[in-house]
């Protein structure tokens, strides 16, 4: 995707700061961060969101999967962490590419509201 923020991130034409990156995933640290830890976990081939996983691409996410308890222990989550995806404008998913965000470093709120 030509126009696509974190597309453009993966592939070195924005700045970010690496957290971890395989062949399928690409994590990084959320410029904006909610707690202590925040990194974003994305799959390396464009899928605009959790609506957007199908047999053809799920391998992506299964992979994600696989990285997160990996990234989380680096970061020191061993007390636990959380792990969020939006979807979609009632979901607040501000950037149209499939992303996990991992918040941890603190306790966090049992509610949203």
């Amino acid at each position: 995707m030509n126009d696509c923020l974190f597309c453009k991130i993966i592939a070195g034409e924005i700045p970010s700061k690496k957290v971890y990156e395989d062949e399928y995933v690409y994590a990084f640290y959320d410029i904006a961060p909610m707690a202590p830890v925040h990194v974003l976990v994305v799959p390396k081939l464009h899928i605009a969101s959790a609506d957007g996983v199908s047999a053809d691409n799920s391998a992506y996410v299964a992979r994600i999967f696989e990285a997160i308890p990996k990234i989380a222990a680096a970061e020191g989550l061993a007390n636990g962490y959380r792990v969020i995806t939006n979807c979609g404008e009632d979901g607040c998913q501000s950037v149209r590419h499939l992303h996990f965000h991992i918040l941890g470093g603190r306790k966090l709120p049992e509610t949203l509201a």
